[in-house]
C-alpha cells in the first residue's frame, strides 16, 4: 500500500460489490451497468429491478450474464436496496443508481477505509454532476460539515449520506433493518443516518472517492417534492423530540397556502399518523444536537 494506506494500483477486489436501483429506464441503467463492470475492482453487480415494464431485466440479463439481476414484482421503492444489501455477500456495498457510476479505483479506496476504521458504517464520496462534472451542492455542505473530523474518523462526520453515491458496511445496514419501506422513495436516508449513529456507526465524508451522476431526464418533480416533504415530516414525528416536530410540521403548513405538493404531502403524512405512533423512537440527546447543528448550517446564506 501507499504511505495514505491505499491501493496503488486497483485490482480485482473481493470485498466489494454494488447493488444499483432501477425502475423503466432500460438505456440509461445498461450504461450504468457497463461502466461499473469496466471498474478495475471487478465489484459483484446486484441490480434490483423495481418492476420495470420496459424490458429492462430481460435486456440485463442479455447483456451482463455476470450481473445478477432482480425483479421485483412491485415497484417497492428504496426499500428494493435492502433485497440487494441482503443478496450481495460482500463486507462493503456500494448503494448506486440507474445514473450513478464510481470513478475506478474509488471502490477499493473507500473499502481500505473501511478496513482501518471498523465504526464506519458509511462512506459518501464526492459526485460529480454531469459532462461538465460539477461538485454536487450537498457534497460541498458535507465537505464543511459543521461536526467536523473526529479523533480516529478519517472525514467530515455525517448525520445524512447520499443514497446513490456511498459505500455500507453491510452488517451496519441488516443491523438497523435497511431503509424504510414505507418511505418509498424521498429523503429515504434522513431517518436510517441517525438510526446507524443512534446504534453507534459513524458516517463520513470522504473527497478522494468519486461518484459520477448523469441526471436522468425522466423525472416527476412534482410528486418528488410531495415524496421529500412527507418522508421528512414522518422522520420528524419518528425520531425528533416533540418540540422540533411541531416546528417543522408548522414550517410545512406554512408552505401550504402556496404549495400543492406541501398540501398533498400533509395530507398523507396524517393518513400514516396511527403507523407514525407505534413506532415512534426519539433519537439519543446527542444525535439530535448534532442534528441540530447541521440544521444551522443549513439555514446559513
Amino acid at each position: 500500500m501507499s504511505e495514505r494506506g491505499f491501493r496503488p494500483v486497483p485490482s480485482p477486489d473481493p470485498r466489494v460489490g454494488v447493488v444499483v436501483l432501477t425502475h423503466n429506464r432500460a438505456d440509461e441503467v445498461s450504461g450504468t451497468i457497463e461502466r461499473l463492470a469496466a471498474l478495475p475492482e471487478r465489484p459483484k453487480v446486484v441490480v434490483v429491478d423495481n418492476a420495470s415494464s420496459d424490458g429492462t431485466s430481460v435486456l440485463l440479463q442479455r447483456r451482463f450474464p455476470k450481473a445478477q439481476i432482480v425483479r421485483l414484482d412491485m415497484n417497492v421503492g428504496a426499500a428494493g436496496r435492502n433485497i440487494g444489501i441482503r443478496l450481495c455477500d460482500r463486507p462493503y456495498i456500494a448503494l448506486c443508481d440507474d445514473d450513478t457510476w464510481w470513478q475506478p479505483g474509488s471502490l477499493s479506496r473507500a473499502a481500505d477505509l473501511m478496513d482501518r476504521h471498523p465504526s464506519l458504517a458509511v462512506i459518501t464520496g464526492k459526485v460529480l454532476v454531469g459532462e461538465q462534472e460539477r461538485i454536487d451542492s450537498t457534497c460541498v455542505l458535507m465537505s464543511q460539515s459543521p461536526l467536523g473530523i473526529p479523533t480516529g474518523l478519517p472525514g467530515p462526520a455525517l448525520l445524512g449520506f447520499l443514497a446513490g453515491a456511498s459505500l455500507a458496511r453491510r452488517i451496519a445496514f441488516l443491523q438497523v433493518g435497511g431503509f424504510e419501506p414505507r418511505f418509498f422513495l424521498g429523503a429515504e436516508e434522513q431517518m436510517l443516518a441517525p438510526d446507524l449513529a443512534s446504534a453507534g456507526w459513524a458516517l463520513v465524508y470522504i473527497e478522494a472517492v468519486v461518484i459520477h451522476h448523469h441526471p436522468s431526464p425522466h423525472r416527476d418533480a412534482r410528486a418528488r417534492r410531495r415524496l421529500l416533504i412527507r418522508n421528512g415530516l414522518w422522520t420528524v414525528w419518528l425520531r425528533r423530540p416533540v418540540g422540533r416536530a411541531v416546528a417543522i410540521t408548522a414550517d410545512v403548513l406554512r408552505q401550504c397556502t402556496r404549495d400543492r405538493a406541501a398540501r398533498a404531502a400533509l395530507i398523507e403524512a396524517i393518513q400514516g399518523l396511527p403507523w407514525v405512533i407505534r413506532n415512534r423512537r426519539v433519537i439519543p440527546t446527542r444525535i439530535e444536537r448534532q442534528l441540530l447543528q447541521i440544521e444551522r448550517q443549513r439555514r446559513e446564506p
